[in-house]
């Protein structure tokens, strides 16, 4: 005798509805969004790797390359307001498309580096036409995606970095050994030139993969995009101008804090070769397989601690505390300098720490900034911290050159990242219309 179950309540048919409604938004969105991130990501990191050989290929200081590194952020700062804040208007496929071509074809460009001129006016192009990507990507998920959500699908697009460090790592290693000579072109050549064009490519799918907003994506049925608007207007929201984001004094607070995450990332992402060229690792591509390990454990902390926050609501500890925790471990690894073990596994806890406190605190903004001004007070906050990306390997770099040592500069990002969780803490976010938001 077979048991008749009980008919499925509204409730329910409307959870496992929507539940569906968000699996074919994922599906759509995220990996396309992340595969485009990781590339972003690794074009502008593989300098890093480029280093090992085109340093003494081209004869450049510590302090010139720390420079060219830096400088890409400078070109990022200085158009990605006006990038952000015209993403409402000429629509996401066109802005995401214009800045993967552009800037793939500027990445692939850097294989005609020949001194310090070329290298400069390069690195600072990239960041130009990269501009406004990152912040860009974040707004438009403001489009698809409630606030509940918004830390872990945050986590799933920021592993870009992880992942860029993951395979990244042993594809530019093996690329600059494995093509070395080829053609006459040094291997270096060959990494910027294969990691760089595959970018062009994705800037012509993002037209045909992405809808500038749900009401426009003919993939989604009409009843699909009524039950995903009344799920993203279910908490009322205000809206700002961008004059009042710009005058907001927690925004700044915010952008600082972000400022300490990106000077403690930066240091790794650029210098981590370097570090482990100095712990006694010579051989180029297992200096490349090494620089996995503290990317797969970032990866890791970033679902773990962002679902955390999604389920707790909690935003603030949530990051101050990895990136705390990112700081001592950061100490940790500059202390042990040449001893490979301790300094891999303090250099993976900061990594992965710092990762994670990077992933939720894009739920903060994203959840206190409301309307289509949030594109202009994301690009803000993104703006201000990255001038941490052109000051982190940039001291880094002189500090080297004048010292031999790395170990002064790093602890300045160790102080930084300190003061950063500090001014989480401190910083309660007071919704748009007053009531202080659980971040």
């Amino acid at each position: 005798m077979s048991a008749t179950l009980p008919p499925r309540t509204t409730t329910e048919s409307g959870s496992a509805a929507l539940q569906a409604l968000y699996r074919k938004l994922n599906w759509r969105l995220l990996p396309f969004l992340l595969l485009c991130y990781t590339f972003a990501y690794l074009d502008r990191v593989n300098i890093g790797f480029a280093k090992l050989q085109m340093q003494s290929d081209l004869g450049l200081s510590d302090a010139v390359y720390g420079l060219g590194a830096g400088i890409f952020f400078l070109g990022y700062v200085l158009f990605e307001i006006p990038s952000n804040l015209l993403l409402p208007r000429i629509g996401a496929r066109k802005t995401i498309s214009r800045i993967l071509v552009l800037w793939g074809l500027t990445s692939a460009g850097m294989m005609f580096v020949r001194d310090e001129t070329t290298f400069y006016v390069l690195r600072f192009l990239l960041g130009v036409f990269e501009a406004g990507f990152a912040p860009g990507m974040i707004f438009y998920l403001t489009y698809w995606y409630g606030q509940q959500r918004m830390a872990r699908v945050m986590a799933v697009v920021m592993l870009a970095g992880p992942i860029g460090g993951i395979f990244g790592s042993p594809l530019s290693t093996w690329l600059m050994t494995g093509l070395s000579g080829a053609h006459g072109l040094a291997g270096w050549q060959w990494m910027f030139l294969v990691e760089g064009l595959p970018c062009v490519l994705l800037g012509a799918l993002a037209l045909r993969v992405l809808s500038d907003r749900p009401a426009q994506a003919k993939w989604l049925s009409d009843e699909e995009k009524r039950m995903l608007a009344a799920e993203l207007h279910a908490p009322a929201g205000g809206h700002q101008s961008f004059g009042q984001v710009a005058r907001d004094p927690r925004v700044y607070l915010l952008a600082f804090a972000y400022f300490t995450m990106i000077c403690g990332i930066y240091a790794v992402s650029f210098w981590l070769p370097s570090i482990l060229k100095a712990d006694g690792v010579t051989d180029t591509m297992q200096i490349g397989l090494y620089s996995m390990i503290p990317y797969i454990a970032a990866a890791i902390a970033m679902i773990v601690i962002g679902r955390s926050s999604d389920r707790s609501g909690e935003r603030r500890w949530h990051s101050a505390v990895p990136a705390f925790v990112g700081a001592v471990a950061l100490a940790g690894a500059t202390m042990s300098s040449g001893n490979l073990p301790v300094s891999l596994l303090c250099m993976t806890i900061a990594t992965a720490m710092m990762w994670a406190a990077y992933t939720v605190f894009w739920a903060i903004p994203s959840q206190y900034l409301k309307g289509d001004a949030a594109a202009g007070g994301i690009a803000l906050i993104n703006t201000i911290g990255l001038i941490g990306g052109f000051l982190s390997p940039t001291i880094i770099g002189t500090v080297r050159t004048a010292t031999g040592s790395m170990q002064a500069g790093l602890l300045v990002m160790v102080a930084l990242l300190v003061a950063g969780a500090a001014v989480l803490v401190a910083n309660r976010m007071p919704s748009p219309q007053g009531a202080v938001s659980p971040a």
